[in-house]
């Protein structure tokens, strides 16, 4: 310790030394009896009254001293500061430097004045005496130490000093080292004690420390022996396994203890906290009740001991549970989603071999209109009820899950008989149509659905629902609610499609398609004011595969618009090349009208091939205004806007609305062929045709009348004025680029008909009747 202690010492510690001072007072009495009587008997053999005073100074002194202690002992030690106790160290010292000063001046006074030799062995005798119990009494102050010694010493050095006797007076300086030592003696127990506080003090504040960690921390402690006996338990542990107090288990073997506890647990759960507890498992988590779950972890200890941590996870298995729940099943119906349906449907059929299963896929037939009509609010529901009573025929060989969007999955075991599974399937199939109550609206549902039995040992969920969706296809077909079951040879139509499919991607990639042209003729004949661009696709090996069948299949696979951009660019160069003012039409799908790009893209074509934006005409069909009717406007507003001319095709079927053609930026009202067929004798037809010409020549706009194929037909037309202009093979047939100018020379002067056209609709070749129109 640094001498300066009341300074670099801790409160608690510099207290814990001072306070040693105050200690052990039966010593004071000892010592204060000893000592009056001491004076007592020297003043009895010498007669000297000078020990008188002696005997009542040792008295006065202890009065003085007991005095301090007592005040000592009433001082409270709570809020006491370093300077409060150095005040008390002080006091404590001035009386022990009291009792130790008349000490060695008794002794000195007997050396000097008296002269006696048995008075001053007594004396000396006494002092040295006394002064062993310095250390024992005083190791806890320096200064007391210091202070003592020298009162004890100094006079008796100072006495033999002046007896000038030379001898005592070499014995005399041996009471240098004797205090030296005795300094030493008493720093080195301070020391020793110093160590031994501050260790014990450190260890305290651990203890506090730990024992404040164990009844805070969220997590059960138990430590065990090498025995398993319970060394540390907090209160969670003790709660979590409703053990009781910490004394009843204080000390005993943790795994006896465990099946007596009102937990309860289970010989599956012990068994595994006794591999925890003897090594052989790290960790666990066990369910201690239904909702219930503690984590364990164990930790070995050097003594072979072990700590167990653990905690109550309910919540965090709970949310776990959840979110697995979350990514397994379909959050509006409730039934397994595609991947979990795949997963039970593999354990469903896992050992069955040969036995047969039937994999059905049922689709919401029009469920899209339910949707556009009533709302998504409505359509939800609509599914979850399908759901329900999807739930409610569940049976044990069954299997129900939630695709996406509208098409659930069904997954039916059988034994050895295609036929009654496939008649289970489809008494399931009628269960499920009907009538569904939503709220106040009573909404009938039909499905359609395709289906494969097959053995259980060749099911795959991705290549069955391939075959599904094969049945399913073919039963949309179909449609009004039913069930195909697949056949081989769909997978052969499936894989000729497929071949379809990367043979027309080719063929766009590659100019594999080429454009024919069908002229738009006066009523009377006499000129052709515009030409109707037809893509036409030629395989290498089917021959002419019409656009009935690629087109769609080109906006499925995504590359309409490459088409289109084909046929515009082709179009405005062979239109360049006629004479004005020819003009070109060209049609346009909802892919390319999806974006502001196809602007940009017919300005630059136009530009190039120096094209009049007037000699292009731009064919859309009402479907387009039906899917996104806001931004296809504004597009086609921008393209009237530079000159290009804008007509809507095949009006009248579909869905067509007569306020199309208020609101939306036409020019030209191209009326289907459905209208033209049998008009000559169907009186309705008639009527209908005259309606939507008159209205739309009242909104100003010109009328085109396509698939005219009979004189009759087209008397008809002129006699009543139906058309400005007419399209169909009364007048021409589709033909090739180098052929207008031949139609152009070759029009109907005086009501003759083209060459082109002379010929019988039915003399055409197979292939090109299939391309026709």
């Amino acid at each position: 310790m640094k001498e300066n202690e009341a300074n670099t010492l801790a409160t608690d510690v510099y207290l814990s030394f001072v306070t040693s001072l105050f200690g052990n007072r039966g010593t004071l009495w000892t010592g204060v009896v000893v000592h009056v009587w001491w004076c007592l008997v020297v003043f009895h053999y010498s007669s000297a009254r000078f020990y008188l005073v002696f005997a009542a100074g040792f008295i006065a002194v202890f009065a003085y001293r007991m005095y301090v202690f007592q005040r000592f002992d009433k001082a409270d030690k709570t809020t006491i500061t370093g300077k409060q106790i150095a005040s008390w160290e002080l006091q404590n010292v001035v009386g022990a430097f009291l009792a130790a000063l008349l000490l060695g001046t008794a002794s000195g006074y007997a050396l000097i004045v008296l002269v006696n030799p048995f008075v001053g062995f007594t004396c000396i005798a006494m002092t040295l005496g006394s002064m062993m119990s310095i250390v024992g009494r005083n190791y806890g102050s320096r200064i007391a130490v210091d202070l003592q010694t020298l009162g004890c010493t100094g006079p008796i050095l100072i006495a033999c000093l002046f007896t000038e006797n030379i001898h005592l007076v070499l014995m005399a300086l041996l009471l240098i080292p004797f205090g030296l030592t005795t300094r030493s003696m008493a720093n080195g127990v301070r020391e020793f004690l110093y160590e031994n506080v501050v260790a014990s003090r450190q260890m305290t504040i651990i203890a506090s420390r730990f024992d404040t960690a164990l009844k805070t921390v969220a997590h059960g402690v138990v430590m065990l022996d090498s025995k398993g006996r319970v060394e540390v338990i907090n209160r969670q542990a003790l709660d979590l396994l409703s053990l009781g107090r910490s004394a009843d288990v204080k000390d005993r073997v943790l795994a006896e203890l465990l099946p007596k506890s009102p937990r309860n647990l289970s010989g599956a759960n012990l068994a595994r906290i006794t591999a925890l507890i003897d090594g052989s498992q790290q960790r666990a988590l066990l369910q201690v009740a239904d909702e219930q779950h503690l984590e364990f972890s164990a930790s070995r200890r050097a003594d072979g001991g072990v700590v167990l941590v653990f905690e109550d996870v309910s919540a965090r298995v709970a949310a776990e549970q959840q979110i697995l729940h979350m990514v397994r099943f379909d959050s509006l119906t409730g039934l397994p989603n595609r991947n979990h349906f795949a997963e039970l449907a593999e354990e469903r059929l896992k050992g069955r071999d040969d036995a047969l299963a039937a994999f059905a896929v049922f689709n919401v037939d029009g469920f899209k209109h339910v949707n556009d009509v009533r709302g998504h609010v409505v359509g939800d529901r609509l599914l979850s009820m399908i759901a329900e009573r999807l739930r409610a025929l569940e049976a044990p060989n069954m299997l129900a899950g939630r695709l996406v969007g509208d098409e659930f999955a069904v997954l039916l075991l059988g034994d050895d008989c295609a036929h009654d599974l496939e008649q289970q399937m489809r008494e399931l199939h009628e269960e499920l149509q009907g009538g569904y109550q939503v709220d106040e609206l009573r909404l009938p549902v039909s499905l359609n659905s395709g289906c494969v039995i097959l053995p259980s040992r060749d099911f795959a969920m991705e290549n069955c629902q391939i075959k599904a969706d094969l049945a399913l296809n073919h039963a949309k077909s179909v449609g009004n609610g039913t069930l195909t079951v697949f056949r081989p040879e769909m997978d052969a139509q499936y894989i000729a499609e497929q071949k379809l499919r990367t043979d027309l991607r080719h063929a766009v990639e590659h100019g594999g398609l080429h454009i024919v042209y069908q002229p738009m003729y006066k009523p009377d004949g006499s000129s052709i004011e515009c030409c109707e661009a037809l893509v036409r696709w030629r395989h290498p090996e089917r021959g002419m595969v019409g656009p009935n069948i690629f087109i769609p299949m080109a906006e499925d696979m995504g590359i309409v618009s490459a088409i289109s951009r084909f046929v515009i660019e082709q179009a405005c160069r062979d239109c360049a090349a006629w004479p004005e003012p020819l003009a070109v039409s060209v049609n346009l799908s909802i892919q390319d009208l999806r974006n502001s790009d196809i602007l940009a893209f017919v300005a630059d074509v136009l530009e190039r091939n120096g094209l009049s934006p007037k000699r292009l005409h731009l064919e859309v069909t009402e479907s387009v205004f039906m899917d996104e009717p806001v931004s296809v406007s504004a597009i086609l507003n921008q393209f009237r806007a530079t000159g290009v001319t804008v007509a809507i095709d095949d009006f009248g079927t579909g869905f067509s609305s007569l306020s199309y053609l208020d609101t939306l930026p036409l020019d030209i009202v191209k009326i289907d062929r459905a209208f033209i067929r049998n008009v000559a004798e169907d009186e309705r037809k008639r009527k209908l045709l005259r309606g939507i010409v008159n209205l739309s020549r009242d909104l100003g706009l010109r009328i085109v009348v396509e698939g005219v194929e009979t004189q009759e037909q087209l008397s008809l037309i002129n006699a009543r004025g139906f058309a400005d202009l007419v399209q169909g093979y009364v007048f021409s047939m589709p033909v090739a680029p180098e052929e207008i100018d031949e139609l152009l020379n070759g029009s109907l002067r005086g009501g003759k008909r083209s060459r082109l056209t002379s010929r019988n609709k039915t003399d055409m070749p197979g292939p090109l009747m299939a391309a026709a129109g």
